[in-house]
């Protein structure tokens, strides 16, 4: 201490701190203990009465372990009698360090109802209220997970975790509300299967929730569905496939047809983008070699099909006008042309997810099939060991705005349905747990980004995006009570033992994260506290989100705007044209009683010695028939052009010829 003691006060905490910052008070400047913690101060800590801590003035990130617990106290005595009979829920957290994506301040927040009621310090509440002692601790928006599948069938299978489990995972990790995937199977409609989920989630979700609507066919009847689902249903993103050839797969006329569609009723467009013709043949072809594991799954869809359809996505999006969102960003190469389109000034959003964002696709070369199975997803895991790092940069840097999980999970029996053919094999991942917890080590932990850009990718961008702010994603005077207390130091080691998920495998297996929620609060309810759990099956809400989100179409509108297509204006030509003959590019095939059971009626057979041929150099019949050059028939009218329909030496029958 004697040698700290001689150094200049400025230097005394360079290094792993920093200066002592200075803060106005009593006309004074004074330093403000545990201030350097973060980039906000903590004007509690300003009153007369508190004693300050020995030591002087820095807190060091790594002693923040030894705060004080997080104390919840229950109303006792008088004041729970005179609210014995009152069904609100009321509830207070005192001196939080309150996190947005935009800034960070300390107050003290009141709940009731299910609502922010209040923000600021000394606040006047009713007595009864259950209290929370952060101390200090930062409060954060709940979690928005934009891409679940819970529940999800396949082939007369269903994911293993269900609504009930999912949500009560997704809380047990700081996400407060999910969006799901409605996927309509063959020869159901998109209100019917919409209708189908809602069922499903009502149910049993624990916590709130709204749907995102898969188009997996294309004609005039699915328009109108898409209008009602907007208007009457709340939805306002909608998905389209560029891969499952035969299943799900539309065409780019198709997907052009759509993103007009969902630009003119003001939806989102989403994106799963990959090549599905390259993909079926690329799945036949490493079949035929014999491989039919997990590794087959990776090398039938190398990243390069991904980056393609990402970018024909861009320019179909581009073309039409339609804002555009691509989910599970799997690969660098796929970033890349996202970040290149938003340079370019693209409204497109890009969506990593827990699994692209957390580990690689090495482990498709498994020796143990089961686990090499428990990583199949599409797109699949890059084999290449530094996507992970490189993905969460650009999501730091803002190239990368949203995250979600695409958590959907099948245990080994299932999986096991592809146990000789690899594109059998049920495709998804676990995440929807890990999410916050990963995101917040691999990116602020590391330094890439701070706090309030964490509230931004995994809460606030989506709320924007998907018309929810300010309800969701933001602390603010009657936002819902979606809260996480957040503890940046609380260090967890992923295992599937202790996951709050339905299957064997977790692909994250053995991964230590720093950081994680202490205390959740869904809908002004604690549903986790001291790592304990308290959900209500079927307490979710159905969240609807109107179309047209201001985030998103102010830029599409102003372009509309700009980009109106106007002719030149000329004069009439008046010139001579040229007389063409058009032809089909495509001959009607030959009839098959395989192919065409219906009898098809018989071509006329031309006769060979019938020719249009003359050597006149005049027009015909202008040459009396005793000229030389004259053609016995040139007295008869011909078309100027012919087309020959069976050429000499094809179908030509040649016994038939006069």
């Amino acid at each position: 201490m004697a040698a700290t003691e001689d150094v200049p006060a400025f230097f005394k905490n360079m290094g792993s701190g920093s200066p002592k910052p200075r803060q106005k008070f009593c006309g004074m400047f004074c330093p403000v203990e545990g201030s350097s913690d973060n980039k906000t101060l903590d004007f509690d800590s300003l009153s007369t009465s508190r004693s300050p801590q020995p030591g002087g003035g820095v807190i060091e990130k790594q002693k923040d372990i030894s705060r004080p617990k997080v104390e919840i106290r229950y109303s006792t005595g008088k004041e729970a009698l005179q609210n014995f009979n009152d069904e609100s829920d009321r509830l207070l957290i005192k001196g939080a360090k309150i996190v947005n994506d935009d800034q960070s301040f300390c107050a003290d927040i009141y709940m009731e109802d299910g609502l922010i009621k209040q923000i600021g310090e000394n606040l006047i509440v009713p007595g009864g209220v259950k209290t929370i002692d952060a101390h200090g601790r930062m409060l954060m928006p709940g979690g928005i997970d934009v891409h679940t599948r819970f529940q999800m069938p396949d082939r007369g299978m269903t994911a293993a975790d269900d609504f009930y489990q999912g949500t009560r995972a997704a809380l047990a990790g700081g996400t407060t509300m999910i969006i799901d995937h409605v996927v309509p199977e063959p020869g159901a409609t998109l209100l019917s299967s919409f209708e189908q989920w809602r069922q499903w989630a009502d149910s049993k979700s624990c916590c709130d929730y709204s749907l995102h609507v898969d188009v997996t066919e294309w004609h005039k009847g699915i328009q109108e569905e898409m209008e009602t689902l907007i208007k009457d249903h709340g939805v306002n993103s909608f998905l389209v496939y560029l891969a499952y050839k035969d299943i799900f797969q539309l065409t780019d006329s198709q997907v052009y047809e759509v993103f007009s569609t969902i630009r003119d009723l003001g939806a989102i467009a989403q994106v799963h983008a990959e090549n599905g013709d390259i993909i079926a043949e690329e799945q036949q072809r490493i079949l035929s070699l014999g491989i039919t594991g997990p590794e087959g799954h990776v090398l039938s869809r190398p990243e390069e099909v991904e980056a393609e359809a990402v970018n024909r996505s861009v320019t179909i999006a581009n073309q039409t006008n339609c804002p555009l969102y691509i989910t599970k960003v799997m690969s660098k190469s796929a970033a890349d042309v996202i970040a290149m389109a938003r340079k370019k000034g693209t409204v497109v959003y890009g969506e990593p997810i827990t699994a692209s964002l957390g580990t690689d696709g090495s482990h498709y070369w498994s020796k143990n099939w089961a686990k090499a199975a428990a990583y199949v997803t599409s797109p699949p895991l890059s084999p290449d060991p530094t996507t992970p790092d490189y993905l969460n940069s650009l999501l730091s840097c803002g190239d990368l705005q949203v995250t979600g999980s695409g958590h959907c999970t099948f245990n080994t029996a299932q999986r096991a349905v592809g146990k000789d053919d690899f594109s059998l094999i049920p495709e998804g991942t676990n995440g929807t747990e890990e999410r916050m917890s990963l995101i917040w080590d691999k990116c602020v932990v590391t330094g890439k980004m701070d706090e309030n850009q964490f509230v931004a990718v995994t809460s606030t961008n989506a709320a924007k995006i998907f018309n929810l702010y300010p309800r969701k994603g933001r602390i603010a005077v009657g936002s819902d009570a979606d809260l996480v207390l957040w503890d940046p130091d609380i260090t967890k080691i992923i295992s599937a033992k202790s996951h709050n998920s339905a299957v064997e495998y977790n692909i994250f297996e053995g991964l230590e994260v720093r950081g994680g929620p202490l205390v959740v609060i869904s809908q002004g309810k604690i549903v986790l506290e001291e790592g304990t759990l308290h959900t209500t099956e079927g307490s979710g809400r159905y969240i609807p989100r109107k179309p047209f989100p201001d985030y998103v179409y102010k830029r599409i509108k102003a372009r509309s705007r700009l980009a109106e297509l106007r002719g030149v204006p000329r004069g009439l030509y008046d010139g001579p044209v040229c007389e063409v003959s058009v032809t089909p590019k495509t001959m009607t095939p030959a009839s098959s009683a395989k192919t065409s059971p219906a009898k098809q009626p018989s071509q006329p057979v031309r006769n060979l010695h019938q020719s249009g041929f003359s050597l006149s150099a005049h027009h015909q019949g202008a040459w009396p028939n005793n000229r030389p050059g004259a053609q016995v028939d040139d007295n008869i009218p011909r078309r100027n052009t012919q087309r020959i329909v069976a050429p000499p030496g094809g179908r030509a029958n040649i016994t038939s010829l006069g």
